[in-house]
């Protein structure tokens, strides 16, 4: 119980034996901030909402799945564009404010995800599971939360990504508190507006979170039952157009398990992919470089499936 107190705040992810903490099973005591930032989502009985609020949620929430979508997932998870130093710790920085754990964890768990997709291994296949189990059930499971480093090498070896991984909770504390300070600004400098602290708390940070957490999570479990197979894979993963409205471009998952390497997840032009096109411009300003394209032979064997 004492280690999983001090997990909340302390992972210890370097440290962490599998042979210890690879066992199955819920361990209540660890889950009980996941299951409070849900619960505290009902606090908009008591604090009520006004447009600047819920605005920022919004905001808030599509700024957040561009860190995921365009980082966790398509730079540490898969290496499809290079950065500086600097800037890959600032994006994780970045990335660990939409409360999804460290960018180590995440990558792991992503890169144990395409080695085993819909077969044993794999965290969270709907079909190896349960669609519970797919969603957010393997989130809660002893055996997934330590940071598997044997997967991610060429991460592991830069300190300050092993240190965000560790106290990954810093992160979503310092950015709760700014919500917090935000909506008491605001309300003491422009009451007109309608907002406080605690409802800015409320909107900014925990609905803002649990609905990023459960629209990231559609791609694990939604996005693996539902939706077309342009391309012939070793899974069940499909194309979905509102997944991909969704989570700013991740819903063409059929598409990125047949090639994953491209930077881009919206192989055509009428695939809508926001992360893309925002990755596309950071690259004109040299923030990063080296975008992965998608290859011809693959554009024309999906042309080929869709006449087919």
């Amino acid at each position: 119980m004492l280690k999983s107190l001090r997990s909340w705040f302390d992972n210890g992810a370097h440290t962490v034996s599998p042979g210890v903490d690879a066992q199955p099973g819920v361990d209540w005591v660890r889950v009980i901030p996941f299951l409070f930032v849900h619960l505290a989502c009902l606090g908009v009985i008591w604090v009520g909402w006004s447009p600047v609020a819920v605005a920022v949620g919004i905001g808030m929430y599509l700024l957040r799945a561009f860190f995921v979508t365009g980082f966790y997932h398509r730079y540490f998870s898969h290496r499809t564009f290079k950065t500086s130093r600097a800037a890959q710790f600032a994006f994780g920085l970045l990335g660990n404010s939409a409360v999804q754990r460290g960018p180590l964890w995440w990558a792991a768990h992503h890169r144990q995800h395409h080695r085993t997709s819909d077969q044993e291994g794999d965290p969270h296949s709907p079909h190896e599971h349960s669609l519970y189990w797919a969603h957010m059930g393997w989130i809660t499971s002893r055996e997934n939360f330590r940071t598997r480093l044997e997967l991610i090498p060429d991460l592991a070896k830069y300190p300050e990504l092993r240190w965000l991984d560790r106290f990954d909770s810093l992160v979503p504390l310092v950015y709760a508190v700014f919500t917090f300070a935000l909506g008491a600004v605001l309300g003491r400098f422009a009451p007109w507006l309608g907002t406080s602290g605690p409802q800015m708390l409320v909107w900014g940070f925990f609905i803002s979170t649990v609905i990023l957490f459960h629209v990231t999570c559609l791609v694990n479990s939604a996005a693996h039952l539902v939706g077309r197979q342009r391309f012939v894979t070793t899974d069940q993963s499909r194309n979905s157009l509102i997944v991909a409205l969704l989570t700013l471009g991740e819903g063409w998952h059929n598409n990125h398990h047949h090639y994953p390497a491209a930077t881009r997840q919206g192989f055509y032009w009428w695939e809508i992919d926001i992360t893309y096109g925002l990755l596309k411009a950071m690259s004109w300003v040299g923030l990063i470089w080296d975008l992965a394209p998608v290859p011809k032979r693959v554009l024309e064997r999906g042309r080929i499936a869709e006449a087919a």
